[in-house]
């Protein structure tokens, strides 16, 4: 059901009247934003910055923990965390002790560290996968993944689930339009048909998939446990399992993308449901927030993969960067493994986002609004939608800019950030009672606005 002309238009007013009270509010980020300007385009060393759509960028003195305090001194309850590089809570204080000590003791050397085999050893405990590399982003991970799983194979082509984000990996920017692959308008610079390469598939449809697999020229099938970065779109139960033998009856390997599922559990939705992918890659919060990611694979796979480097010409094989399993990044990945992805931590942050979702659903049910609210582990999104989506379509279509552009601006000016793209939350080991309730009641009092119940 769309939004009502009368919410939209309450929304636009509410958006303008917030981001004049930003503007107010923040003279010093207001200057800092003018001055980066010179030499950052909009002011932000990275564009997704702006994507906040306040009038300039906020600037951030420190952050620690779930608390924001930005450069005009506003202490914010942070529900983004970096959008899931700091799931962990901002510089988690083993992590920051790690990175410490190693920094006096050398960044990179292109040479593996004296923490390497701990590493190891932690990641298979914890996911289930015998082998693993290290990259520098989850980026890179997925890109290793495609390239060693068409040599493995032997095939071209990668299926991937329509709505699906997978970072800067140009094998899934495409989307289905009418029931045909297309690739995503909105790239910048592309010159290649992905499409010929890449084919996408309705989430949820077992079906879909069964037929495309067997045309028998898919190397690879990448997904995510749930689409997260549209409106959230669980799998219903069975789709992963039933992806894995479909692929397995195929010849298709399959990589499962954690990056942002890692909210599941302390091993992920893999391990939440005993799956048994040959790929699996996890990024942004597995440093504790240093830019380090991993992907792991099964023992089968490795042995594919001697195999193939036993034959290939001499050369760049396309796969690594200079700087991937840097001294720095085992370093603090051994922390946040060790000592901050815990069995303990997951249970507060598990039982905060329960909170938060409970919350959010009473606020919505009380204005009789046909939305809804989804939640993994520590993660809980609102979804305007009057029943939870099954697919990427449907998620796009839930999507309404204006009013999800309103709701983030009213929070921020009341102290409250959620994430910019859409309308998630997250939850950290740090996050407090009075930090949901912080977000619950704003969350309320913005809905009175878009229902026409009290003025700005």
């Amino acid at each position: 059901m769309p939004i009502s002309p009368e919410i939209r238009q309450r929304a636009e007013a509410m958006s303008a009247a917030e981001r004049a009270e930003f503007a107010a509010r923040h003279p010093v980020s207001r200057r800092l934003a003018e001055e980066a300007g010179k030499h950052f385009p909009g002011g932000v060393p990275l564009h997704w910055m702006l994507d906040w759509e306040t009038p300039f960028p906020l600037f951030v003195r420190e952050a620690r923990g779930s608390t924001v305090i930005d450069v005009d001194g506003h202490s914010y309850a942070d529900f983004c965390l970096g959008d899931t590089g700091a799931m962990f809570g901002h510089s988690p204080a083993p992590v920051a002790k790690a990175i410490a000590e190693q920094a006096a003791r050398g960044l990179t050397a292109m040479l593996p560290s004296d923490l390497t085999a701990e590493v190891g050893r932690l990641l298979s405990a914890r996911f289930g996968l015998a082998f693993w590399q290290v990259t520098a982003t989850a980026s890179d991970a997925n890109r290793a993944v495609v390239r060693w799983a068409r040599a493995i194979t032997g095939r071209r082509k990668v299926l991937v689930f329509d709505g699906c984000y997978h970072g800067q990996v140009e094998d899934a920017f495409v989307k289905l339009e009418g029931g045909v692959t297309r690739v995503k308008p909105s790239l910048l610079g592309q010159v290649q048909d992905i499409a010929a390469t890449s084919v996408a598939a309705p989430f949820n449809d077992l079906d879909a998939v069964e037929r495309l697999l067997s045309a028998g020229d898919i190397a690879l099938v990448l997904t995510e446990p749930a689409l997260t970065n549209t409106a959230m779109v669980l799998p219903k139960p069975g789709f992963i399992e039933g992806l894995l033998a479909a692929a397995r009856r195929h010849g298709a390997l399959v990589c499962l993308d954690e990056t942002h599922t890692i909210s599941t559990g302390p091993g992920g939705f893999t391990r939440a449901h005993d799956l048994d992918p040959d790929f699996f890659v996890l990024g942004k919060p597995v440093a504790g927030g240093l830019p380090a990611a991993v992907f792991g694979f099964t023992a089968r796979v490795e042995a594919e993969m001697q195999r193939v480097l036993g034959t290939k010409a001499p050369g760049y094989s396309g796969i690594g960067t200079t700087l991937s399993g840097n001294m720095l990044a085992l370093a603090a990945m051994r922390a946040c493994l060790a000592e901050v992805m815990t069995a303990d931590a997951y249970a507060h942050m598990t039982r905060l986002a329960e909170r938060i979702a409970e919350g959010l659903r009473g606020e919505v049910a009380r204005r009789r609004l046909p939305w809804t609210v989804t939640q993994i582990g520590a993660r809980a999104e609102l979804v305007f939608s009057a029943r939870p989506l099954e697919n990427g379509a449907e998620a796009a279509a839930a999507i309404d800019h204006a009013v999800e552009r309103a709701i983030h601006l009213f929070l921020l000016n009341r102290n409250v950030l959620v994430t910019p793209f859409h309308n998630m939350t997250l939850v950290a080991p740090t996050t407090s009672e009075a930090d949901v309730e912080r977000l619950v009641s704003g969350f309320g009092e913005a809905l009175s606005v878009l229902c026409g119940e009290r003025e700005l």
